[in-house]
């Protein structure tokens, strides 16, 4: 990335109040929290592959987030951190095809993990509900990133104003 800029700044600071926004938007219909969610917002994770510096943003908006869920501090450190860590993990993907796998994969682990954890500690039945968390959790990502961030992989594109400012085409 090139030198950080106010505007690389403020283009941060939009995408991090959009994915609070639509996650606590999304909380009213119970799909934000939970082995089984699906967070719309997630969508714009794919972001950081045009916009290196949305990452920053997303881990924000995400810590916003978290700041409301029920599973407290833990899904605060370890829910910001995946979404940070998957918006990074982005930013350094070659293909486009591609740049919706990072938020599936370390959402799918890292908070089924959590998940897991939360319900059945390091028992016997940690690596069974791990599976289905990771799954379930995996699958809602899934959906958000490659079903509704595709759109925007498409999309913004095509639009000049985005075109100018993206760092891959």
């Amino acid at each position: 990335m090139k030198k950080f800029t106010v505007q690389h700044l403020a283009t941060a600071a939009v995408v991090g109040a959009a994915y609070a926004v639509l996650s606590i938007f999304g909380s009213v219909f119970g799909v934000t929290f939970g082995p089984v969610q699906c967070r719309f917002a997630e969508a714009l994770c794919v972001l950081p592959f045009f916009f290196p510096e949305t990452a920053g943003g997303l881990f924000v908006g995400c810590l916003i987030t978290n700041l409301l869920s029920p599973y407290g501090l833990l899904d605060i450190v370890i829910g910001s951190l995946a979404t940070l860590l998957a918006a990074v993990l982005t930013a350094r993907c070659k293909r486009k095809w591609l740049a919706p796998l990072p938020p599936v994969v370390c959402n799918g682990l890292l908070v089924g993990g959590m998940l897991a954890w939360e319900q059945v500690g390091f028992t016997d039945a940690f690596a069974a509900t791990f599976a289905l968390n990771a799954a379930s959790v995996a699958l809602g990502e899934l959906l958000a990133c490659y079903g509704l961030g595709s759109l925007l992989l498409w999309r913004l594109p095509t639009i000049s104003f985005f075109k100018s400012r993206m760092s891959k085409a």
